[in-house]
């Protein structure tokens, strides 16, 4: 039986700021099951079996690639449901500003770790940032209309993380996450001429 490989995520975390005023929002509406503020993030491409041998190439090869890639201006505003607010099992804030930009990062991103045998699971991108996960599906068109109101404050996306997801025993509770490296974007002139 093959070993599996390490659920990682490769994902752009909001600015301590945009934290912190999405958080305070959410703090008088304490009723609803939020996630945790530290585990927020943009999820560019999930990973679901890195090989161990293959996550320092991984890591060494996004760091080299998003140096390539030019900072993002983005901020969380609006929401939405997965798979709609009359069914939703996921509660999301939607992603403003430089979007052209964040998908051609999470294409590159895809696509260097697939090079290296790191390979992605296949759904499309879409940008978003998921505050609620709810244990079945119901009818969640309130929250959706409040969380709507919701405009952040922008910020300066210049850093990618590489992040391990680790299970709970018997699958309960929230999966930890551990940050095991951090790639810049930083719109460095490809000094190898390579493209993935």
């Amino acid at each position: 039986m093959t070993a599996m490989g390490q659920r990682m995520f490769v994902a752009i975390k909001p600015s301590e700021e945009a934290v912190a005023d999405l958080a305070a929002f959410l703090e008088p509406r304490s009723q609803h099951p939020w996630i945790d503020p530290r585990q927020w993030h943009l999820t560019l491409a999930f990973l679901p079996s890195v090989p161990e041998h293959r996550e320092e190439e991984l890591a060494e090869a996004l760091a080299e690639r998003l140096l390539r890639l030019a900072p993002l201006r983005l901020r969380l505003a609006g929401a939405g449901a997965f798979p709609d607010p009359f069914h939703a099992a996921v509660l999301w804030m939607d992603v403003r500003g430089d979007l052209d930009g964040l998908a051609a990062t999470a294409q590159a991103v895809r696509r260097t770790s697939n090079h290296v045998g790191a390979t992605p699971d296949g759904q499309a991108f879409r940008p978003h940032l998921t505050v609620s996960r709810l244990r079945r599906p119901q009818q969640e068109t309130r929250w959706v209309e409040v969380l709507q109101t919701y405009a952040g404050p922008e910020w300066v996306a210049d850093e990618v993380e590489l992040i391990a997801s680790h299970l709970q025993p018997g699958g309960r509770g929230r999966p930890r996450h551990e940050t095991v490296s951090v790639a810049e974007l930083a719109d460095r002139e490809d000094t190898d001429g390579s493209t993935w």
